[in-house]
């Protein structure tokens, strides 16, 4: 019975660790592999299950991945972290969301934030932080990433090492998550709050 239970622990293992490797996005390995493999081979690789193990290891440690315990789901729920940045970001720039009034003003922002995140904006206006307005949608948009990310990356520093990097891996090399402002950490438990409870209401009933 304990070669089994013990047998079962060691599948359960590598079956989460081949289920974040296919999460990770491909830019971080490609920093720890060979600068030379293009993009698609670096995803070749990563799609291996019998590589996703040790490319797993070779990107968090091995000693963080032996010693991080049980995991349960990670702190998004299993839902998109850039999903849940724009989200997040959207409430930021809420007044500015509001004040887009045109149709073609507001198609554009759509385009690039999502349906989800311009509803989500209006509905939590009251929560809005940034005061000064964004009129151009495109920009607005971009403005709506680089502060939902920054919140995320604010939000995830007080989580341990192993919850952080399951999330924040999942994000390309590069994004605002990684150089969070002070005032993003002084407003990334209220919206992330409203996010993950926004994002709580699609788990299945118990």
């Amino acid at each position: 019975m304990a070669f089994t239970d013990q047998n079962r622990s060691i599948n359960s293992d590598s079956d989460r660790l081949r289920e974040l490797a296919a999460l990770i996005h491909p830019s971080r390995f490609a920093g720890r592999l060979d600068g030379l493999l293009s993009a698609a081979t670096v995803l070749q690789l990563q799609k291996s299950p019998r590589l996703q193990q040790r490319l797993v290891e070779l990107l968090l440690g091995s000693e963080l991945v032996s010693n991080g315990g049980p995991w349960g789901r990670d702190l998004l729920l299993g839902q998109d972290p850039r999903r849940a940045a724009l989200l997040a970001g959207s409430i930021w720039h809420a007044r500015s969301v509001l004040k887009l009034v045109s149709r073609h003003d507001v198609a554009i922002l759509i385009e690039n934030v999502g349906a989800e995140a311009h509803a989500f904006a209006i509905r939590h206006l009251s929560s809005a932080v940034a005061t000064t307005s964004i009129g151009d949608p495109e920009k607005l948009a971009s403005q709506i990433e680089h502060d939902g990310c920054a919140c995320l990356g604010a939000w995830l520093s007080d989580a341990s090492e192993l919850d952080r990097v399951r999330v924040l891996f999942r994000l390309p090399v590069g994004t605002a998550a990684e150089s969070p402002a002070a005032e993003h950490h002084n407003s990334a438990g209220q919206l992330l709050s409203l996010v993950v409870a926004h994002l709580a209401t699609e788990e299945p009933a118990a």
